[in-house]
């Protein structure tokens, strides 16, 4: 705006020195001709000068204005950036999380399908020695007199007769089960056995039960000869 204004001031000064180079001489009538003319082109210069100094101002405002409205969007642009990295931020946390969730129920189930292995193979073998004792059950009980009965809580007792010469009927009784390894153990004998301990790992060792009642037996015919 400054140089525009340089600008006109410039252009009236070389308007008035022509004028008076070349009218400087001619009668004074002239002169007040000239002087009206020189007012209106001034008049009309001033008006357009300020008419486009007025649009120029209107120009600055706008952009301005305009400005304004990209720093605005910029700021909003901003906002919204810091807000999506936020979002996916939490969005991966989510999936981390998540992953970590489904490894921990895989390595769940996978434990669990081995406990179930191990207790299905557990209850097979426990399933075969009750079947090994109960094909037995009728031999002994035929040759060495000897009942089994199954009681309570899994466990399988062993009534020896026929041991005690003085009294034949007398019982001589020892008590088994299978424990949750899968193993024999001896939970009573009556009388006690000094050597059952011994009998029980040989029993564990060999997996013989024909064996161990036949030395259960022998035990108990020993004691009564005490």
């Amino acid at each position: 705006a400054e140089d525009e204004v340089t600008l006109l001031e410039r252009d009236m000064k070389e308007f008035w020195n022509q004028f008076k180079f070349s009218y400087g001489t001619e009668q004074n009538n002239q002169t007040s001709a000239l002087r009206d003319l020189c007012k209106e082109t001034l008049e009309a210069l001033a008006e357009k000068w300020s008419k486009k100094l007025k649009e120029e101002d209107v120009m600055i405002d706008k952009i301005h204005e305009y400005n304004n409205e990209i720093l605005q969007q910029s700021k909003y642009i901003a906002e919204k950036e810091e807000q999506l990295t936020e979002i996916r931020s939490e969005l991966n946390q989510e999936q981390e999380q998540q992953k970590n969730l489904m490894d921990s129920i895989e390595e769940l189930k996978q434990e669990l399908m081995k406990k179930m292995e191990i207790k299905s193979s557990k209850n097979k073998a426990a399933k075969e020695k009750l079947e090994q004792v109960s094909k037995i059950k009728t031999l002994f009980k035929e040759h060495l007199a000897l009942e089994m009965r199954r009681i309570p809580d899994e466990q399988l007792q062993f009534i020896f007769r026929h041991i005690d010469q003085k009294d034949p009927d007398k019982p001589y009784v020892c008590t088994l089960s299978i424990n949750e390894q899968g193993d024999y153990e001896v939970n009573s004998c009556t009388p006690p056995l000094d050597c059952i301990a011994e009998l029980q790992l040989k029993l564990r060792e060999t997996n013989n039960f024909s064996a161990f009642v036949a030395n259960i037996r022998k035990a108990f015919t020993a004691l009564s000869y005490k």
